[in-house]
Order: C-alpha cells, then structure tokens, then sequence
C-alpha cells in the first residue's frame, strides 16, 4: 500500500512538472551509458523541425565533439588567414567586405540602367527609339541583365519617353531572353503590354506573356531572336495603329 502511495505521489509530481512547461525538458540517454557523466563533451551540430511543434536537434559527443571542436577550429584559423586578419577580426572584415560588395552591386545596377537609357547621350538615347506614326516605341536589348531588373529599367525609360511604349529584352549568359513591356497611361486604351509581350514572347520561342495592360513580362530560351521579338512587337503596335484609324474613319463616315 506504501509502496502504491508513493508510485501516485511521483506520477503526481512529474504529471505537475510537466503542467509547468509547454514542452519537455527531459533528455534520454537511452540505454547505452549509465549516467550523463559518461557523455562527456556534447556539442550541438544541428537543429530541424520534424513536425508541428516538434523539433530534432543533433549532436556530437565525446570524442567526436572533441573532433569537430578541432576541425571547425582549423577552418577558422584558415579562414582568418585568407582574409589576412586574426580570427578574433574576422567578422569585422567579413562585414566589411559583404558592404562593399553591396555597394559595387548597387554602382553596377545603376551602371546598366545608364547603358539601358543611353547612358545619358542623347543620341544613343534616340537611336532606341522608333517612330511608328502616332507612337513611339523605345526598343533595347541588353546583355547580362536579370529579368527581375528589366522591370525598373522599363518603368525608367517610361518616364524618360512620357508617352509611347517600351520594350526592353535582357539576354543571359546561357542565351535565354526575359522580356518586359511597358505602356504609357495615355495609350493603355489603345495598345495592351500583354498583348505585346505575348508577340515578342512568340519570336523568342516562348509562349504567354502575363502583366496588366500598362506592365508585362514574357521570355524564351531562343535569345538570339531578340531583334526579330522587337520587330514584332513594333509590327503589332503598327497594326494596332492601323485599326484605330479605320475604327476612327469608320465611326466619321
């Protein structure tokens, strides 16, 4: 009877312990040592969720902690040493070196968004431009730039051009084409950006093209068509033209 009283006040107790924490604070060692002392050195190597609310951490112990311990040593050291710092600096200089890689990024950014417009020279400037009756169309391909740049670069020479379309194809190093289009307010009821990027999309072996009316993309893996994707694009815009000056012609007769 003692012996079942004192069995319920310990299940009482650690079902009470249990109630203060949202989550367990035991460790297992299972059955392979006989105390936690046997353990020696644990070094904590990795953590991953396995589930909702469940967590696996993994470790080194022992000697294979002491290992780790040494090796992940060595490799600072070695690090520290490439870096021409001691250890103790080497995350000033890491830090130093990642700002001045975001400013060389940046200056490059803006570099290619100079060369996207012109550079600033007039007459590269209006040597991208086409004159197609009652709208103009700014056509450039660049190389090496990233699709997710081409918008910014589009949305720029908007501004630069007030009113007209542009259509801007970056080609990678791979030779795959990213297409964006761009639309002025003012001629959004007039020429559709998807409608455009889908014909430039078409040349550069590419299908679809999505976006809104003022702002699309589309690309292809065939890069090299490049010019033959802003020749299409200048021909729909052509016979858009066209069809509004027969609906005009049309709705005065």
């Amino acid at each position: 009877m003692a012996r079942r009283s004192a069995s319920s006040a310990w299940a009482g107790a650690r079902r009470a312990r249990k109630a203060d924490h949202a989550y367990s604070v035991e460790l297992c060692g299972g059955t392979h040592v006989r105390r936690t002392g046997d353990i020696g050195l644990l070094k904590i190597v990795g953590e991953s969720a396995v589930a909702s609310g469940v967590r696996r951490i993994e470790a080194l112990t022992g000697e294979g902690a002491r290992s780790y311990l040494a090796t992940q040593d060595q490799r600072v050291r070695e690090a520290a040493e490439l870096l021409k710092v001691g250890p103790d600096e080497m995350i000033e200089r890491l830090a130093a070196i990642l700002d001045e890689r975001r400013k060389l990024e940046k200056q490059l950014a803006d570099a290619k968004r100079e060369l996207a417009l012109g550079g600033g020279a007039a007459a590269d400037t209006a040597s991208a431009i086409r004159d197609l009756g009652p709208v103009k169309l700014f056509a450039r391909t660049l190389q090496d730039v990233a699709p997710k740049d081409l918008r910014g670069l589009v949305d720029d020479a908007k501004r630069q051009l007030g009113s007209g379309v542009v259509a801007i194809i970056g080609v990678s190093e791979e030779g795959k084409a990213g297409l964006v289009v761009g639309v002025t307010d003012d001629l959004t009821q007039t020429y559709n950006a998807v409608e455009l990027a889908r014909a430039g999309a078409e040349a550069l072996g590419g299908k679809g093209g999505g976006g809104r009316p003022d702002l699309a993309q589309a690309g292809g893996p065939d890069g090299a068509n490049a010019a033959a994707a802003l020749d299409a694009i200048a021909a729909r815009i052509t016979g858009g033209a066209a069809a509004e000056a027969d609906a005009r012609r049309a709705g005065t007769a």
